[in-house]
């Protein structure tokens, strides 16, 4: 026997874990950050498609006020606001060129429990497109009424 003990040597530590492969929990969160990812730039491709698209609908109603002023050519200015909510119309259902009368009335109303088209300021589109004279206050009235609804639209169109 050894008076001076045993010939130890110092306890070695075990090398550190690599970087590669890294723990089936740090898997999951990437995989959980790219979903999320995915739906964030989603969503946010879709706002920008949607205010593009509201953006496109306010120059067009900005282009139908300069070339129809609205005291002058209400008659012309009621015919092309008809023309853009039925080209709006058949954009998002395709039945919608052949409605006329009550029924375009009622689809231009949509679910709106006011009914505005069918009961209110929009009956003006029956027969206002084939009328020589309009009322300047019932096309401003209509005007009125299709900007409040091209923000409906805006948000129903599909992409």
């Amino acid at each position: 026997m050894n008076p001076s003990g045993p010939a130890l040597r110092d306890i070695h530590l075990p090398d550190a874990p690599g970087f590669w492969p890294p723990a089936p929990g740090w898997w999951a969160l990437a995989l959980l950050a790219m979903i999320c990812g995915f739906f964030l730039l989603r969503g946010l491709l879709r706002l920008r498609r949607k205010r593009a698209w509201r953006r496109v609908l306010a120059a067009e109603l900005a282009a139908i006020d300069a070339r129809h002023p609205l005291p002058a050519e209400a008659a012309a200015h009621a015919a092309a606001l008809s023309v853009l909510l039925r080209r709006l119309a058949v954009q998002r259902d395709a039945a919608a060129a052949g409605l006329m009368d009550e029924s375009w009335l009622r689809f231009l109303d949509g679910d709106d429990p006011a009914r505005p088209f069918s009961q209110g300021a929009g009956r003006i589109l029956l027969n206002a497109p084939y009328r020589r004279r309009v009322d300047a206050q019932d096309a401003a009235a209509l005007r009125e009424l299709v900007q409040r609804s091209l923000t409906r639209w805006a948000q129903v169109r599909r992409v």
